[in-house]
This record gives C-alpha cells, structure tokens and sequence, in this order.
C-alpha cells in the first residue's frame, strides 16, 4: 500500500508539471525530426571553379558530383574562393595543371581530390597537379576544423547551466526578492548580476582558449586576442540568455529542461554540420541562432587568419543577441516587482 501510495504521488506529481510531460514526450520528438531533416537534406557537392580548362574536359563531371563553375581568368575564381562561394579552383599554369584548394574542411578538400582523379585523370591530369591551399594545409586535421566550433559551443553551453542554475538560486533562495524590496531598478539588477556572473565566464572562456590553443594544438592562424573577444561575447550571450530562461523556471531540473530546447538545435547550426546539406528552408533557421555567428566568426579568425573587420557582423550580431537578452530579462522581472 505504502509503495502505491509513493508511486501515485509521483505520478500525479509528474501530471501537475507540464514543462516536465512536454520534455518527456514532445523533446525528443522535436529533436529526432531535427536530425531527420539534418542527416536527410540534400547531397553536399564541391564547388569548383575553372579557369582556362577546356569545356570538352569539364563536361565530363558527373553534376550530381560536383558543381562545376567557369570563370574567364583565375584571379576572378579565387576571390569567389576567398568569399567562400567555392572549394577549389582549377587552372593551368606553365602547361600544368594547378588546383587550389579552400582547406577549412578537410573532407571537402579531399573529395575535390577524388573528384579530379576519378573523371579528370585520363584528360589533363597525365601529371601530377600541383597542389596548394588558400587557408590551412595538407596536415590540417578534422579537429582542426570542428575546433573552433568546438570552443564556441562548450563556452556557450557551460555559461548558460552556470547563468540558469545560479539566477535560478539567487531567487529560490529569496535574494533576489529582498533586493527588489529595496530603491534599486531592475535594469541595475540585470546589470550587476551580469557584471558579477561576467567575471567569470571571462575567465572560463580564456581558459578554454587558452587550453585549446595551447595544450591542444588547435590550428591558429589568426589573432588569440580576436578570438578571446568572440569567446567573450558568445558567453555574455549565453549569460543573458540563461538568467533570462532562468526567470520561468521553478526547479534547477527546469533549467535542464531548456536544453534540448535551445542548446542541442544550436548544434546543429553551429558548423559542426554542413549546412548545405540541409534542407534550403532549413539553412534560414541557423540566421537566428547565436551560436552560428559565434562559431562563423571562430573558423574565420582560426583557419582563415581573418582580422576584425572580416568578423565585424558577426559581433554586431552577438552584441544585439545579447543586448535583447538583457532587456527581455529587464521586462522579466516586473512580475517580481512592479517599479
């Protein structure tokens, strides 16, 4: 009778929670259709521009291999390279042919290579090509490439559990409530818990940079500082995000409710995925996802070696990512006290 007795308010309990219900029934439906659509889009094919080559070669690639781009000089080819347009580009120089590879993404280099040896062998190919690489080189390794994502994700994730959690504590515990009892406005309440929190997810994202760099080996071709500023920004977003969240959370398990909601979709819009390979419909929903600004501005600086100004949306971005945050936070605690 007494383990019946348990097992009934238990369930009763879990009916009464409806956060709980959806995030047992309804989460992992949301996230499996998520990968569906991920795993299930289209075929990723290799961009890769020619300049000087003959059309009777070209027109002997498979388009369902690769998309094959003409371009009247190679000087044009390259800067769509740099822009990111494509993945390689072909040319002939010195009677020999020459490919140039972007190189943030090893498999997509590799496949081009593969491309070339299978449909292009037997026409120009007689030689061995020379090889070269816009960014990175022959010995840049997958990690390299996922890493700079890698650091922006871990830095967001971590940042927002310590924001939630510790928001979620400052008002159970009736601190935020004794605060609020007092003159004090809540735009200063968001700005000092965000001053006092910021301090140190300052110092978890340096450590974070530092470590990967450093002990790791990450392939750095930019600047440390720029990438300590992106590190920053995505964890004053994920700062302002969590205490945010944090404000219609009842539990610390809540908390952990949000995060196959907000954190696991980000993932996949982050880079760690090929965003070509979704659905075109799809691809728009990254445009609404910090972490996919944060993780675009990480491989810029890292493999690209791209100054300020090549990341200057993408800071622009988090910044009003953040900024919107802070004020929604500001409007959340009017139902805390109305000032």
């Amino acid at each position: 009778m007494r383990t019946r007795a348990l097992a009934v308010r238990i369930i009763r309990q879990f009916l009464r929670d409806k956060r709980t219900m959806a995030l047992l029934f309804l989460a992992p439906l949301l996230v499996l259709t998520l990968m569906h659509f991920v795993f299930n889009g289209q075929t990723v094919k290799p961009d890769v521009g020619v300049a000087g080559i003959p059309s009777a070669v070209t027109a002997k690639v498979d388009p369902e291999t690769a998309r094959i781009v003409d371009y009247p000089d190679r000087k044009e080819a390259e800067e769509d390279l740099r822009d990111g347009k494509l993945d390689a580009v072909i040319s002939i120089e010195n009677g020999k042919p020459a490919i140039l590879l972007e190189g943030t993404d090893p498999s997509m280099a590799k496949a081009v290579q593969l491309l070339l040896q299978k449909t292009l062998q037997a026409d120009m190919l007689t030689v061995q090509p020379q090889i070269s690489y816009l960014y990175g080189d022959e010995d840049l390794s997958s990690f390299d490439s996922f890493g700079p994502v890698l650091i922006g994700f871990f830095s967001f994730f971590f940042v927002f559990l310590l924001a939630g959690v510790s928001f979620l504590r400052e008002r159970t515990t009736g601190t935020l409530e004794r605060l609020l009892a007092t003159p004090i406005r809540r735009s200063e309440v968001v700005a000092g818990y965000l001053l006092g929190f910021g301090l140190f997810t300052l110092a978890q994202a340096t450590l974070i940079a530092w470590f990967s760099i450093r002990v790791l080996g990450i392939y750095m071709a930019g600047s440390v500082w720029l990438v300590l500023l992106i590190n920053l920004l995505l964890t004053l977003t994920a700062l302002t995000l969590g205490t945010l969240l944090s404000s219609y959370a009842g539990t610390e398990f809540q908390i952990i409710q949000f995060i196959p909601l907000v954190i696991v979709p980000q993932v996949f819009f982050s880079g760690l995925f090929n965003l070509e390979a979704m659905n075109p419909w799809l691809q728009k929903l990254s445009y609404v996802m910090p972490l996919y600004y944060g993780a675009d501005a990480m491989r810029d600086i890292m493999l690209r070696g791209k100054g300020l100004a090549g990341i200057q949306v993408d800071i622009y971005v988090l910044l009003g990512f953040s900024v919107l945050f802070a004020l929604l936070n500001v409007a959340a605690l009017k139902k805390q006290r109305t000032i």
